[in-house]
């Protein structure tokens, strides 16, 4: 349940959200939201964050989603990004881009998928080698589906660094400023019409100087899932926040709108498929609360786990829910006017990234119900 202080950071960003609302100027509400302390919650008040964690921005984003204007880059700036730097960066990595990161001066994009390893994180080939005259690092590689490289200052690539001792890959992050030579973007054409544009990248041997990488060259896999519970958490934050968003016009149309003398929603074929939904988004809420509350207790492997889960229900709750919108209002649910339809291209984002819902299922069989493995 939220607490007195999560209350009111509830109410004071469902408010900027009514302020802006549906078809606003997100980078007017980045900036506002950034002055308002609103981006950098989860970051260290040392560095001009709020002191908080996951479970506070995952209120910012719900709260956005559910007046009609996420921000998509709240799951990735400061979710992943800010998390990663802020656990496990430099001091001098801290300074350079937490600050910016907390206010919204500064955006970064995050690059993990590429062509040939989407779900599997273990077949990444983006590589990073050592130029042994001068320490600097070389990227080669190429990413897909990643979010606002236009718009970001950076993006924090993972890459894979040869192990001297057994000659195996392992993952690494390292901070690609947008303009390195080398590093360039493609805009992939997508039918979701959002203001976060998808690119896909191409690394042909970025130099980058020995502190570009982010944390302990030997972490691996810890540093990498240290930013993909917050993703999941966050993810689970713009489906909840959709859904609400969709239920609310839905709601309000089956109030107002009268056949033969009585509002549609006073009939069950209406009112109880949209209690359902109502049901179904208040429970993966909580389990989103629960897996943000174990990640900031530092409970890594049980925030695995409910973040996976929570993503999961956030994700089937939210497409259910803006089909029973669209369908409460039938035609009027396809109409620009009503701003539903919109929807349905993006509530299927929350079912496809950043991991798919069958994904989830084998992690769920395999890890906690301790099936066998099936991929």
């Amino acid at each position: 349940m939220d607490t007195e202080d999560h209350k009111a950071l509830r109410e004071a960003v469902a408010a900027l959200g009514r302020r802006h609302g549906p078809g606003s100027d997100t980078t007017q509400l980045w900036s506002e939201a950034g002055k308002l302390g609103y981006l950098g919650v989860n970051l260290p008040e040392a560095y001009g964050g709020g002191g908080g964690g996951i479970s506070e921005l995952s209120i910012v984003l719900e709260e956005l989603g559910a007046a009609g204007c996420p921000l998509l880059m709240l799951v990735v700036s400061p979710a992943i990004c800010g998390t990663v730097i802020s656990r496990f960066g430099t001091d001098a990595q801290k300074q350079q881009w937490l600050p910016g990161l907390a206010d919204g001066t500064r955006l970064m994009a995050f690059g993990i998928t590429e062509p040939d390893a989407g779900s599997n994180s273990h077949r990444i080939t983006t590589t990073a080698r050592r130029d042994q005259d001068t320490g600097d690092w070389l990227l080669t590689g190429r990413k897909v589906f990643i979010s606002g490289v236009d718009i970001a200052d950076a993006t924090l690539i993972v890459g894979r660094t040869e192990d001297a001792r057994t000659g195996r890959l392992k993952p690494c992050l390292f901070i690609v400023p947008r303009d390195t030579p080398g590093f360039t973007r493609r805009p992939i054409d997508m039918e979701l019409n959002a203001a976060e544009k998808q690119f896909e990248l191409v690394l042909d041997d970025v130099r980058l100087p020995a502190d570009a990488l982010v944390g302990d060259e030997d972490a691996g896999l810890l540093q990498l899932f240290a930013g993909l519970n917050p993703e999941r958490v966050m993810t689970a934050a713009f489906a909840i926040g959709m859904g609400r968003h969709a239920l609310a016009k839905a709601v309000e149309y089956a109030r107002d709108r009268t056949v033969w003398n009585t509002p549609i929603g006073a009939h069950q074929a209406i009112a109880h498929p949209l209690a359902q939904a109502h049901i179904d988004i208040e429970l993966a809420r909580l389990m989103t609360q629960k897996a943000a509350a174990l990640y900031d207790a530092g409970d890594d492997m049980g925030a695995g786990e409910a973040a996976n889960m929570a993503k999961y229900a956030a994700g089937e709750a939210c497409v259910k829910a803006v089909d029973q919108a669209v369908h409460t209002l039938g035609g009027n649910g396809l109409t620009r006017e009503y701003g539903l339809a919109r929807l349905i291209t993006a509530a299927r984002v929350a079912r496809i990234a950043p991991v798919s819902r069958e994904m989830i299922l084998n992690y769920v069989s395999h890890q906690t119900l301790g099936l066998p493995k099936s991929y």
